[in-house]
Order: C-alpha cells, then structure tokens, then sequence
C-alpha cells in the first residue's frame, strides 16, 4: 500500500496588504466521485485541505486561472506546520 504525502497547504496573501491582514487557506472543492472543481479561500487554517504537492499546485495553477485580481495576491503552497 502506497503512503500518499499528504501535509500541504495552499496559502494566499494580498500583496498590497503587506503584513497587516493574516492569510487565508484553500479549502478545496470536489464532486462526489473525487473530481476537482474549485477552490474557495477562507481564514481558518483548520478547516483548509491537506493535499499533496500535485493537488497544491493544481490549486495555484486554477486560482491563477480563474480569480480575475490573481496578480493581486501571492499564492504558495506551505508544510503543514508552517
């Protein structure tokens, strides 16, 4: 059995905002049979989605894609414990 690594997350800051505003987290959207379809980004790390370094960057490459402001924020993907 495969031991999928699964401890990041997808975290976005608003560029203009420098320090002043906490980040927020990406709590991943899917379909009943697993499918991806979206992310929404929310302020509680806990209840943002662990994934792996794929699914993270599947994330990134869809927030650059569909948010129309991406330039306006920094989107990275963290460890867990970050």
């Amino acid at each position: 059995m495969e031991n999928t690594d699964q401890r990041y997350l997808v975290q976005q800051n608003k560029i203009s905002d420098g320090e002043k505003k906490p980040p927020v987290f990406a709590k991943v959207m899917r379909s009943k049979e697993g499918v991806f379809e979206g992310v929404s980004f929310i302020k509680n790390k806990e209840k943002a989605t662990v994934m792996t370094v794929a699914q993270a960057q599947e994330v990134i490459d869809w927030a650059r894609k569909k948010k129309a402001a991406a330039h306006e924020y920094e989107t990275r993907i963290i460890c867990v414990g970050q």
